[in-house]
């Protein structure tokens, strides 16, 4: 029986330890070819290059380098690397957690996004931890057990599936909601050697007066437990196209 054709990406850069992690389990159930990043790309979302040449390196049998972002490694392997299509694309393992409005600026879901804008099934993986050293082991065999789902039972047209696996995993899975924002947005100032000001992006997680929605991303990783969020590429609320309609002859009015 011939192997599932798999695309592995990610936003960390292909040297990352969660895409070698990914990239280990995933040999053992499919034909596995890597593009990814010269370097990280975190917060890349998906967001191409435009305006300079996308310089390709060959880092080994089917494994590529890419001087550009998540969504360029996508783009560049479809259209140009591979020799067909692949069943299937996985960006991961990031390290570090996409929940709630950080799936708007993951270069690791940007790049399973643009796979399923060419007609491939999408599959964003990240391992919620900030130490520096963790075990990707068990969100590695999470991504190979929803591989194999997907490439047995398919996805929903425009669906891609955003998983993250807490570092104290309890062993079960919740499919989510994506929360709404539950952090606030940090500027550290400083000053460089020259005088001047800089500012230092980062997040913090808003306690007070803040209930978790029991069906969302955030509260599935806060109980040990891994998370999978549907995502759909239409981001069109279809309600507001009947509420809203009335100001169409309003604003076209001259």
């Amino acid at each position: 029986m011939k192997k599932a054709r798999v695309l592995l990406t990610n936003d960390d850069g292909y040297q990352a330890a969660g895409l070698k992690a990914l990239a280990g389990e995933l040999r053992e159930i499919a034909e596995v070819s890597i593009v990814a990043p010269s370097w990280e790309r975190s917060g890349a979302a998906q967001s191409l290059t435009l305006r300079q040449p996308i310089v390709c390196h060959t880092t080994g049998a089917d494994e590529w380098a890419i001087d550009g972002t998540p969504a360029d490694c996508v783009i560049v392997a479809l259209h140009k690397l591979l020799p067909e299509p692949p069943d299937l694309v996985i960006s991961g393992i990031n390290h570090g957690a996409n929940l709630g409005e950080n799936v708007y600026y993951s270069g690791t879901v940007g790049a399973a996004r643009e796979a399923v804008i060419h007609h491939v099934p999408g599959l964003a993986m990240s391992l919620c931890s900030k130490r520096i050293a963790c075990d990707f082991g068990a969100s590695a065999k999470i991504a190979r057990k929803t591989a194999e789902m997907i490439l047995k039972e398919g996805l929903p047209e425009q669906v891609l599936l955003n998983v993250n696996v807490p570092e104290n995993w309890n062993g079960t899975v919740k499919f989510t909601r994506q929360s709404k924002k539950i952090t606030r947005t940090v500027l550290r100032e400083g000053e460089d050697p020259k005088g001047r000001p800089y500012y230092w992006l980062s997040e913090q997680r808003i306690d007070n007066g803040m209930e978790l929605d029991v069906e969302s991303d955030y509260a599935a990783i806060f109980a040990g437990e891994a998370s999978v969020t549907p995502l759909h590429l239409d981001p069109t609320h279809t309600e507001s196209l009947n509420h809203l309609s009335h100001w169409a002859p309003l604003i076209g009015k001259r």
